[in-house]
Formats: structure tokens, sequence, C-alpha cells
């Protein structure tokens, strides 16, 4: 049960511990603290389990293990049933029936930690920053990630009135479906293979809202505590808005469907025109993509129609928190073959209720019908993630190269016969996948590089490439700025070891060999950097390079990193107040103090933070600077 302490230790009350680490002015935040030391000694006393690898957040998978846990979670050593509420044919042997042996024991003892587990002051960052003067002046507008939005159903045919306005991701009713109605389900989170929008009778749209990014399910804060720490020094609904999207679509299908790129418009124009402020705009993780091709679609003849001048007139910073500019590498294995490291590495529960609802296969149909998830693919080819002769973040001494990126020690199959760089593995992934699915991310996004600012230009009329940061530039805004806050020194899946799938049952054709472990690699994963989810030199290169490359930043928009340490509590059970995982930094203190100051107005006191090797791995990114 070790995953489930992992992510679901910390009840809706827990909160992070102030940083530990220096604030960005003189004050430290040992101030911030507040409960006593010896209190602290006592619970250090506490028995407590080691921490594993974190399941990865972007997949069902892991939204699977994470709703069981948080089910299960409660205030007392009986297991409450009650948040299933009355759906018929819904009792507890049922649940019983699909539960393993086991599981309630290690269910009751995860309730116990949870209870010995400290609970911290919410608000002591946003006390802290108001103590110092800093109070609300920028309105905000906060862009979730995967995860963080609730999608709900307001279908009306038959099939969908059982679930009228309740959310089928993100909360007891997804869990529900998935257990009872799994195919009604599936139904209604898939698109459609052809146009990439709703299903006919079907209609799922994201949940609005401040309720649909604060927390996950219950128990388990997303934007909470940044929300919590805003209110502190003045902020309210007033002037601080949520800007959640349907994260499956493709971004070009956000306006289409739903206007969400003309709405995005409107809220800042309003904010500023209310507050006679530019808007401060915060992103998080897939958020950080949908606001870069916000940015274009913005200014774009045809499109938002605001002109090279918008950006600059209404939006004064943009906070990218752990954005994967370039993608991730864990995107390629979801939609090839329905998994990633952290499923392969579930404890017994996990892989048995993965396999029980939902198969690989049915995981990567599922996957390839969220266009969406397909934007996180590897950005930038082999220019950027290496190929068979080394790669930008290779480690002296590493008997293997991250460039290899798709590795068979099995060559007797022509499905793997070679090995296969970042650049090859996406014919590979349409060689063996749907015909729909091919020309949808084809259609959809681009990955490669422009070398000239010919090509850059050229590049800000095509939407296909206004994802992508090194084939388009950032606005002609010399008064934006830009605070890249992401997590380092986390283990993150980087390269894979594959083998042809022998199972009979399986519609994929090949699957993770899960059978080997050498040196960095483990169960078929070889492991890089990063926060847990996405590779360093997807959060760290447009940062501390790309962006200061002239033809992807010509009106030189000053970009600021800062990097913040994985140094996890392991007596808390998100991380504490020090954490660098991809989602629970979010709660992390430094990060809520840094977002403070930039919206209160005082970002230009802080100070760019490598600790990473970053810079060194940029250097050797094959993207010229030469024009």
């Amino acid at each position: 049960m070790s995953f489930l302490r992992r992510r679901f230790g910390a009840t809706a009350s827990d909160t992070p511990e102030p940083a530990q680490e220096t604030s960005t002015d003189t004050d430290t935040v040992e101030e911030l603290r507040v409960i006593h030391a010896n209190k602290l000694q006592d619970l250090k006393a506490k028995p407590h389990h080691k921490k594993r690898g974190y399941l990865w957040i972007f997949t069902l998978g892991g939204v699977f293990g994470l709703a069981v846990a948080a089910f299960f979670a409660g205030s007392n050593d009986m297991i409450d049933f009650s948040g299933f509420g009355n759906l018929e044919g819904m009792n507890l042997d049922s649940i019983m029936d699909i539960l393993p042996q086991g599981f309630l024991s290690d269910a009751q003892q995860l309730q116990k930690h949870q209870r010995d587990a400290v609970n911290y002051d919410s608000f002591a960052v946003g006390m802290h920053a108001r103590s110092q003067g800093i109070t609300a002046t920028h309105p905000v507008i906060m862009i979730p990630g995967v995860i963080s939005t609730g999608l709900e159903s307001w279908g009306v045919e038959e099939a969908s009135k059982q679930y009228f306005r309740k959310r089928l991701w993100g909360s007891w009713t997804m869990m529900r479906a998935l257990v009872l109605d799994k195919q009604g389900w599936k139904r209604h989170i898939m698109l459609d293979k052809i146009t990439g929008m709703d299903p006919p009778g079907i209609k799922l749209r994201a949940a609005q809202g401040f309720d649909a990014t604060d927390f996950f399910i219950t128990g388990y804060w997303i934007w909470n505590k940044i929300l919590e720490n805003l209110a502190t020094i003045g902020y309210d609904p007033g002037n601080a808005f949520t800007a959640a999207y349907d994260w499956r679509m493709a971004y070009m299908n956000y306006e289409k469907r739903d206007q969400y790129f003309t709405r995005l418009k409107a809220h800042i124009e309003v904010g500023v025109r209310v507050s006679d402020k530019k808007v401060v705009l915060l992103s998080h993780s897939m958020g950080s993509q949908v606001l870069y091709y916000f940015l274009h679609w913005v200014e774009a003849e045809g499109y938002g129609n605001g002109g090279k001048d918008w950006v600059d007139t209404y939006i004064d910073s943009w906070i990218n928190i752990s954005g994967c500019m370039l993608g991730a590498a864990k995107g390629m294995p979801a939609v090839l073959s329905g998994e990633m490291k952290d499923t392969a590495q579930l404890n017994a529960f996990s892989v048995y209720g993965l396999e029980k609802f939902l198969s690989r296969s049915e995981r990567a149909e599922m996957f390839r019908a969220m266009p969406g998830i397909s934007s996180m693919l590897p950005l930038g080819g082999n220019a950027v993630w290496g190929d068979e002769n080394g790669a930008p973040d290779d480690q002296p001494g590493q008997n293997i190269s991250f460039g290899n990126f798709i590795r068979f020690r099995d060559a007797n199959s022509t499905l793997t016969n070679n090995n296969l760089t970042v650049d090859e593995s996406f014919p590979y992934l349409f060689r063996n996948s749907e015909e729909w699915y091919k020309d949808m991310v084809q259609s959809s996004y681009s990955n490669g590089v422009a070398h000239t600012k010919k090509e850059v230009e050229d590049n800000q009329g095509i939407p296909a490439k206004w994802v992508n940061p090194l084939e388009s530039r950032l606005p002609l805004a010399p008064n934006l700025k830009i605070y890249c806050f992401y997590g380092v020194g986390k283990e993150t899946e980087r390269a894979y070891y594959y083998r042809e799938d022998s199972d009979p049952l399986s519609k994929t054709n090949v699957t993770i060999d899960t059978s080997y472990s050498n040196g960095r690699t483990d169960r078929g994963v070889v492991i890089g950097e990063g926060d847990g989810t996405v590779n360093l030199l997807s959060t760290g290169y447009m940062c501390a390079k790309g962006w200061k490359i002239k033809r992807y930043n010509p009106a030189g928009v000053k970009v600021t990193t800062y990097e913040m340490p994985h140094e996890p509590d392991r007596f808390s059970p998100r991380g504490g107040p020090n954490t660098g995982d991809h989602v629970d930094i979010l709660g992390r203190s430094s990060l809520n103090d840094l977002i403070l100051r930039v919206a209160g107005g005082h970002g230009h006191l802080i100070e760019e933070s490598i600790s990473s090797n970053i810079r060194e791995y940029a250097e050797k990114v094959r993207v010229y600077e030469e024009e």
C-alpha cells in the first residue's frame, strides 16, 4: 500500500509546512513555522514507511489507484462506503467482490497514518507575505493541468441521464461508473475518433469555477493551497479566476466547440478594465502548453484578431509552473501500448484493479481517443532528445544513451529489430496504431525545430505549430515577464525497453519489457532527471536557453528561471514544504511565496536560481542560434 500512503496520506486539512529553504527576500521561511519543534520531535518518533516512485499523474491507470485510495479515506478506523451514494445495484458485497484480500486492513492502516500526520496552517505563507506589505494587485487567471479539471456530463440521452451534471472525471461518480458501468463510462470519456469532438448523444464538459480545480477528489488537493494563500492577501472571485478546459480535445477544437480562447481573452480584458492593472497568468503542466497556444491564437488574424500589441497591453506576467513545454517522454508509451513506468511498478492491488477494469489495449485506445494527451508527445525530435550517438542529458559513464529512446533486446521480430530515436518513434507509433489516430496527430501538432527566423515567422500563421516553442516565437511583448518555476532532482522516466506483445488477448503489438532491470533501467524503464512526470529538458530548456535565442524571443521578453530541488519530508504523505514533485509542488511553500510576490507586484525582486545541469544540457541541444 505504499503508493496509497504516498499519494493519499493527506486529507483535505493536511497542508504543507512553510518552506525550509531561503525565501526570495531576506526573511527566512523559518518564521512561517506554525507548530512547536517538540511536537515535530514526537512525530518523528512515529513509524513511517519509505516513499517510492510516484504514480503517473497524467494517466487513467494512476487515477484509478488514486480514486480507490481516496475512496477509503475517512476519519475513523471503520471503512466508510457512504461516499458511493445510492447508485442502483451498489452494495458492500459488490465492492468486496472487486477488492483483493488484505486490502481493507491496509486501508485501515492508511487511515491511522493520516491521523498521525501533521496538520499545518494552510494560510501561513499568505500571512507572511501580507506582513511584508504584499497585497492583491494584478488580476490572476489560472490555467490548470491535465488532471486538475473535472469533466461533467450534460447529456440528456437515455444512457446519460443517470450522470447528468455528475463528474465522470475527478469524482466518486467516476469511480462508481468505472466499477459498475465501464463500457458506459468509456463511451462518455472517449471522443469521436474522426471528429475529435463529442460522440453522438454524449455531452461532456469541463466543470467551471474554483471547484473544478481546487481538489481532484475529496482530500486530494491540487490548486487549493494556492487559492488559500491568494485569498489571504486579498484575492476572491472578483479578481481571481480559473480557466478550465476539456483537456481531452485537440487545441484547435477548444475554440470550435467551447469558444474557450474567446472566453479566456474576454476574462483577461475584463480583468484589466475593472482593476486598471495587467493580468498575471498562472499555468501548470499541460496548461502551460495551452496558454502558449493561446498567446498565438489571440494575436492571429482570423482567430483572436488581437494584433501584435494585445499581449503587451493586457498581460503583465506569465507564471509557468512545471510546464511540459517540450512534451514528456512518458507520453509515448501511453499511446503506443497503454502503459507507463508507474503502472508496471504498482503494488498488487493496483495491478489487480487495472487488469480488472482496463486492459492495456483499452487504455491505449482511450489515450488515442483523447487528442489532448498527444500534445504532450516529445517535441523537438532528435535535436533535443538525442540519437544513437548520445543525448544532451546523458550522464558520465552511462552504459546506454537516452538517445536510444525505444530499445529492443530481442531482434527476432520485424516489430523489434531496430532501436528507435524520438524521431523514429513517431512513424513507429503510427504503424502500430489506427489511421484515424495518425491523421489526428499530424493535423493537430508539429514536433520539429525551426532553425531560421523566416521559418519561425512563417509558422505564426499555422495553428499546428503554435503548441511547439521550437517552431514559433513568443509574442512581441517587451514588457511581458515570464517566470519558470519547476521541480528538479526527482527520478523521471526517460527511455524504454520494449518487446513483442505475445498475449493473444492483447490488441497492442508491443509492450514494455518489465522483466529487464539493469543500472538506470528499472523494469524496462530507463530513468533520467525531472520532476517525476516531466523531463528536465522539457521544463527547463526553453526557460534556460531556448527563449534566450532571438528568433524565439525577438522582443526580448524577460525570462526568470527558479528551480526547486526535490527534498521531500518523509513524514509528509504529499512530500511536505520542499517537494519538487510535478503535482505536489503546487503546495510547496516557496512556490506559493513566489506566486504571491508576482501577483502582488513584487516579481521584479525574484532572482534566478538554477541548481540542475540544465545549462550544460542546453548547450548540447542541437538548436542553433545562428539566424
